[in-house]
């Protein structure tokens, strides 16, 4: 793997940081809060900045050109997610975009790629994953919502739980197991489903930053159209995988620690008694270390997908790295600061407008989002180092 942008990338990158230069100046967006909800103004801006990222074709840069996409190359793809992360671009990363899209080209029939490709490629569609149970995140495949078939429909019973943006999102790309006496990775089928559906109901989550992002949603003889199956009943455990791969091995996660990390190291430097400790500086130079460790191996899952390899214990490896590196943030930053870090936003006491009490909060999710950090773990140790079960 090079350890620089080849000229077409390096000239993308540029274009990428113009384009973000005029459209999302410091003043009109300003990511350093870190809030998970959105002001009504907030939305519309980020509806409105999607659409120009659509209208260059941007939004589905990734996606083969037969679907509308631009074909892009992984690594083309990855420069775009590490730059419109660095600045906290609104609605570059889509749940429709990067999850169910993915599957309905892989997996859906030409009606359903017809019916739900194009909204997506618009911007004018709003998805969740509806895949995390209350006993079954970490160990997915024990799932229990039902679906039973009932002649052209399914009937669908259950929880969600840890659903991102389900009290906004349209579609929902959803798993439920149709077999019940199968082996518990065989009888699991995926849906498609309507957010607006009778039965369905959705609350929100209020986390420990006093912030509502998740949700969980329960189904209650929810009917779901068989043409709303995307691929043969179950196999949906299968059609997931990709989609699991595909979230775990975006450089987005890294990106936004270096971001926080530029900015303490702008503090740092300003403040004399912090700035002439050795041990704080030592510190900085280790998250800057490792985060230049987790770029390169978002980078190294990017360059085996465009060499047409399929990266499973590698996304694993970039996906642990990653959380865990902003969970160190978290501690780091408070650590640096001392008790000021712990002031709320609007605080005006509080270093860095709060973004580093946010952090600290928010970081310990990132390792259970996605998949455990120990779930990950044992997939590296079985399938990357080769270890017995235990």
């Amino acid at each position: 793997m090079f350890f620089h942008d080849a000229p077409e990338h390096a000239a993308f990158r540029a274009e990428l940081r113009e384009f973000l230069d005029k459209e999302l100046p410091a003043e009109v967006w300003d990511m350093r809060n870190d809030r998970e909800e959105m002001t009504p103004e907030e939305a519309e801006f980020t509806h409105q900045f999607r659409k120009k990222l659509a209208e260059r074709g941007w939004l589905t840069l990734g996606w083969p050109k037969e679907f509308g996409g631009a074909g892009a190359s992984y690594m083309t793809q990855t420069v775009y997610m590490e730059e419109m992360s660095s600045r906290g671009a609104p609605g570059a990363y889509d749940q429709g975009i990067w999850l169910a899209g993915p599957a309905l080209m892989m997996h859906g029939t030409k009606e359903q790629q017809d019916r739900w490709l194009p909204p997506m490629r618009t911007g004018d569609s709003r998805w969740c994953q509806l895949f995390s149970e209350p006993g079954a995140g970490s160990d997915l495949a024990s799932l229990q919502t039902r679906a039973v078939r009932d002649g052209d429909e399914y009937i669908i019973n259950g929880q969600k739980i840890w659903t991102s943006g389900a009290e906004h999102a349209e579609w929902g790309i959803l798993l439920a197991r149709t077999d019940p006496e199968a082996p518990k990775h065989r009888g699991i089928t995926y849906f498609i489903i309507d957010m607006k559906t009778p039965g369905i109901t959705i609350r929100p989550l209020v986390n420990i930053m006093g912030s509502h992002h998740f949700c969980e949603v329960f189904f209650d003889d929810v009917r779901v159209p068989v043409e709303c199956r995307i691929g043969e009943e179950n196999r949906g455990w299968y059609i997931a995988t990709t989609t699991l791969d595909q979230e775990r091995s975006s450089i987005n996660r890294v990106v936004m620690t270096r971001s926080t990390l530029y900015n303490l190291i702008d503090y740092v430097r300003e403040v004399p008694h912090l700035r002439d400790r050795a041990e704080i500086r030592h510190e900085l130079a280790e998250r800057a270390i490792e985060f230049e460790v987790g770029r390169w191996l978002c980078y190294r899952v990017a360059q085996m997908q465009s060499e047409g390899k399929v990266p499973n214990y590698e996304a694993s490896i970039s996906k642990v790295f990653g959380t865990e590196l902003q969970r160190q943030m978290g501690i780091t930053g408070l650590r640096v600061v001392g008790m000021p870090g712990q002031l709320e936003p609007g605080s005006k006491w509080a270093p860095l407008r709060g973004r580093l009490e946010r952090w600290a909060l928010a970081a310990p999710s990132y390792t259970i989002a996605g998949g455990t950090s120990e779930v990950n773990r044992n997939i590296i140790a079985t399938r990357g180092l080769g270890l017995p079960r235990g």
